[in-house]
């Protein structure tokens, strides 16, 4: 899994090098600062890509001394890291077009600037989508960061095509900043999005309401098996890794072995129930002297030794 990652974020790297290389010279001929903005662009896509290979390939070390919970948070530093280089990209195309307005310019050689828009559109959505497919996958926080970045390159890239061939016709100049600036916007929007999903875990946000819910599924499902109740349920991320961690009360009659096995029977549902987790469960006797399960000891006891791990 980890060599697929890295893969494909190598292949990120090879594709923004040639897009920025030739965006560049059909800018600099054209004198389009939309084409320009572009190639700023892909050169802001090169450097995430770069940071996107090398936390991947932290990210999937396993724990060491000094990282118990392994290195997962890295994905998440590349995806904040890559947000904030297309917020720096936008504010960089919203000088340039400002610039481009008050001064004008014209733009040349609009034919060579349709082919390499044209091309690196369709190279942006083939490589996007090849990310895409490998972080749902690999629910790789850092590989999604840059998918999103290439996919926003393909509307971007689509949407300077579109103004070229609207200047071919009309001749309207003032169209080419015009178009600079709804990319700056566009790119903000998905720069907001990746930072949001990105940054969260940061914080240790707690994971989302429906994958708590697959947690809460489990409990139940196995709460006739002995379980008589839980509090302080605790959920996070790191990277692609889950971490869950939780006070089982379990009644008070059970023997140690007996409650170790309740707990390996619930992390194993939720394991079922959410991929790559890790489950920590506190076990605590109840202490409810009427409690009916405590009761029952003797069936729960008949129910554990058949779900034994």
């Amino acid at each position: 899994m980890a060599d697929e990652k890295s893969r494909v974020a190598a292949l990120s790297i090879f594709s923004n090098t040639v897009l920025v290389f030739f965006k560049l010279i059909a800018g600099i001929i054209t004198g389009s600062v939309s084409i320009i903005s572009e190639a700023i662009h892909s050169g802001l896509d090169l450097l995430a890509a770069i940071i996107a290979f090398t936390s991947v390939r932290i990210s999937s070390r396993p724990p060491d001394k000094e990282h118990r919970y392994g290195h997962g948070k890295y994905e998440n530093i590349s995806g904040t890291i890559e947000a904030l280089l297309i917020f720096v990209a936008a504010i960089w195309i919203l000088v340039e077009a400002y610039k481009k307005i008050i001064h004008g310019g014209e733009v040349q050689s609009l034919g060579l600037g349709v082919v390499v828009m044209a091309v690196a559109s369709l190279a942006n959505f083939f490589i996007s989508n090849i990310l895409m497919k490998v972080a749902i996958k690999t629910e790789s926080v850092a590989l999604e960061a840059d998918a999103m970045h290439l996919r926003t390159d393909v509307y971007t890239s689509v949407g300077v095509l579109v103004g070229l061939g609207v200047i071919a016709i009309t001749k309207i100049q003032i169209l080419d900043p015009i178009i600079a600036i709804a990319v700056a916007l566009l790119i903000t929007k998905a720069a907001w999005d990746i930072t949001v999903k990105s940054f969260a875990p940061l914080l240790d946000v707690a994971l989302p309401t429906e994958e708590e819910e697959q947690i809460m599924q489990a409990l139940q499902l196995i709460a006739p098996e002995g379980v008589v109740g839980f509090h302080e349920l605790r959920t996070r991320r790191a990277g692609s890794s889950r971490y869950v961690d939780m006070h089982l009360v379990v009644p008070r009659d059970l023997t140690i072995a007996e409650v170790h096995s309740l707990c390996d029977l619930v992390e194993e549902k939720i394991t079922e129930r959410l991929p790559m987790v890790n489950v920590l469960v506190h076990a605590e006797p109840c202490e409810d002297e009427d409690c009916t399960s405590c009761s029952g000891c003797a069936r729960i006891r008949n129910l554990l030794s058949e779900n034994t791990l």
